[in-house]
């Protein structure tokens, strides 16, 4: 492990939360032991779980010995993992906070690489990196970061990250009403809120191991996403107000993104006399208006006689 300034200087506790998840939380524990650099303290939050298997797990963690990292079990009801998180971050005594879920895994170069990111640049209030997910889906997952304008249209930082405490104290924390997705972006947007020249950063290189199931929290919050959506503009309305170009043309920029992607698959098919499914070939009957969908239509058409 180094012992250079840098690390005393950007010294760090995580926060992991918990709930029914059984030896993953080992696997997320024993990922922040072989940490480069370690953190000074781990705190698991779980949030009230209700399987025998999953708090067995937790009481043997809490009488495990010789880890090289101090680790405090806190259990609470269940009250979301907002609030869970919000709990440990509370007893965080150390400057910069790593939060963690239960379900995934930090490659060891983790700490060292965000937190020196965090060091090297005092305007960053929070830092990650990019993802690569393992379970239903294998992929490299690049976020952006950014300053608050990208996080207007879309989550531009993982839910694993380091942030300084300081922020979260000016900012409030996790909202704990927020009990059906997106809370790590309504963090981010509080984050970014706490200084003009606030940003996130990211490593651009995958150092989180991503859990990908088909009944995901992140799967589910989709099908509620624009009653979340409109919730995070009525909070945050003043920087949407401030920033409505960005924010409007980082949600165009998007959807001119998939309708391309989807547009390319479809020529594809089509050069190789592939037979279009249902949908494609009722959008090519029916093409929508205004948002670029007829023009996209035409370019398909294009390709042969339909």
């Amino acid at each position: 492990m180094k012992t250079d300034k840098t690390f005393f200087e950007a010294r760090v506790e995580a926060v992991i939360t918990s709930f029914n998840q059984g030896t993953m939380i080992l696997e997320a524990v024993q990922s922040l032991c072989r940490q480069t650099f370690l953190p000074e303290r781990i705190l698991v939050v779980d949030d009230g779980s209700t399987d025998e298997a999953s708090l067995a797990v937790l009481k043997n963690l809490e009488k495990q010995e010789g880890l090289p990292v101090p680790v405090q079990v806190i259990y609470q009801e269940n009250d979301g993992v907002s609030c869970a998180r919000n709990t440990g971050i509370r007893k965080v005594q150390e400057p910069m906070v790593l939060v963690l879920d239960g379900d995934d895994r930090l490659k060891p170069s983790y700490i060292e690489q965000v937190s020196d990111l965090l060091f090297s640049h005092p305007s960053m209030i929070a830092a990650s990196s990019w993802l690569h997910t393992f379970g239903v889906l294998d992929a490299v997952v690049c976020p952006t970061g950014g300053k608050i304008q990208p996080f207007l249209a879309r989550n531009c930082c993982p839910a694993t990250h380091i942030f300084r405490r300081e922020a979260f104290e000016q900012c409030g924390g996790y909202d704990e009403t927020m009990r059906s997705g997106f809370e790590d972006w309504e963090f981010f947007l509080s984050l970014l809120e706490t200084a003009p020249e606030a940003e996130i950063g990211i490593v651009e290189a995958p150092l989180i191991q991503y859990r990908t199931a088909p009944a995901s929290a992140n799967v589910r919050s989709m099908k509620k996403r624009l009653d979340l959506m409109r919730y995070l503009i009525q909070k945050h309305r003043k920087s949407y107000e401030k920033h409505l170009e960005d924010a409007l043309l980082g949600i165009e920029e998007i959807s001119n993104s998939r309708l391309y992607g989807w547009e390319n698959e479809i020529v594809h098919s089509m050069e190789i006399n592939q037979e279009l499914s249902e949908t494609s070939r009722e959008f090519l009957k029916h093409p929508t208006y205004g948002d670029g969908g007829m023009a996209a239509a035409v370019r398909m058409a294009c390709m042969r006689d339909i």
